[in-house]
């Protein structure tokens, strides 16, 4: 699985022109999901994502997790983070797994990282043609893959 965290000010996600997710201050992440992943890759995504320190204390350093600032989190899923791109022009999406796949591992992940954060998260729709918008806060951007753990 691979992740891209951006700490937020805001953000929102659109579908239709019908607003579905909206937060202020804390984390829009874009996750995806390969044929190769597991329950196991959901649940260390989950906890290393809920506890990641990147937002700032009261020295304005990066020391406090998004459960120490009380931030809330959109979740979308978004399959062309595996896009291969070594050949050519044209990505290749062929990491990324398929929906029969990927559904149930999005959905364990939302369970999970609910579960490390103690509340809810708001999702974009999976497959969906969604509009993001954000504020990236920083700007803070970080990329985690459950294939790099070690």
């Amino acid at each position: 699985m691979k992740a891209v965290l951006q700490r937020v000010s805001s953000a929102s996600v659109t579908i239709d022109r019908l607003k579905i997710a909206a937060i202020d201050q804390g984390l829009l992440v874009l996750i995806s999901i390969e044929t190769a992943d597991s329950q196991e890759d959901c649940s260390w995504l989950a906890a290393k994502i809920a506890n990641v320190r990147i937002f700032n204390d009261e020295n304005h350093v990066m020391n406090l997790s998004l459960k120490e600032v009380y931030g809330d989190m959109i979740v979308v899923s978004q399959f062309t983070l595996h896009a291969a791109t070594k050949k050519g022009n044209r990505p290749s999406y062929i990491k990324a797994a398929k929906p029969e796949i990927a559904i149930p591992l999005y959905e364990s992940f939302i369970t999970q990282i609910e579960l490390e954060l103690g509340k809810k998260v708001q999702t974009g729709r999976f497959g969906a043609d969604m509009k993001v918008a954000l504020c990236n806060d920083g700007p803070v951007t970080i990329i985690i893959d459950t294939k790099n753990k070690v």
